[in-house]
């Protein structure tokens, strides 16, 4: 499929089968964090693979949407602060951007196999911490769901190059 199929063709799916995900489709989508960039390659992240199943409650604790256990997976992708680049001019820590980077990947990957996704960032903090008993020094930036899709997209209206495109002369 060519780059611009995938992306064309991806949308945030809120709805799931009860349907499991085949090893080598989630062996593809997990192959893709580590073609993501990174800041000077540190690749500071781990992914997480949560079986919906066994992990139904606290998740749905993390974030309260049915459809979001409907899937046989969720994918937590996690930024590790003390091991990513820091701008020393103004000290940002790029490991949200480099997790989002990893989250994004794999969800286009996904995309490419027929999984359907959806970027969760509205989710609890401290109760996604707490089940993945992360320490201080690690930050979940994005959820998804992975698994095949039982919802059509949404109509998501797009912007025209001359709204959002700004030419410096």
């Amino acid at each position: 499929m060519e780059f611009i199929d995938v992306i064309t063709k991806r949308y945030s799916v809120r709805g799931y089968l009860d349907k499991e995900v085949e090893k080598e489709k989630l062996d593809y989508v997990l192959k893709a964090a580590t073609i993501a960039p990174t800041g000077v390659n540190a690749q500071p992240f781990k992914v997480y693979v949560i079986d919906t199943k066994k992990y139904k409650d606290e998740l749905s604790k993390i974030y309260g949407a049915k459809w979001f256990v409907e899937a046989p997976l969720v994918l937590a992708v996690v930024g590790i602060k003390n091991k990513a680049w820091t701008r020393p001019w103004d000290q940002k820590n790029i490991a949200d951007i480099d997790a989002t980077i990893v989250m994004d990947h794999m969800i286009l990957a996904a995309a490419d196999v027929g999984l359907g996704t959806c970027y969760i960032g509205a989710f609890k903090k401290y109760e996604a911490h707490k089940f993945l008993e992360l320490d201080e020094n690690e930050e979940v930036v994005l959820f998804t769901p992975l698994g095949y899709g039982n919802a059509e997209p949404r109509d998501t209206p797009r912007m025209e190059l001359d709204e959002f495109v700004v030419y410096k002369d």
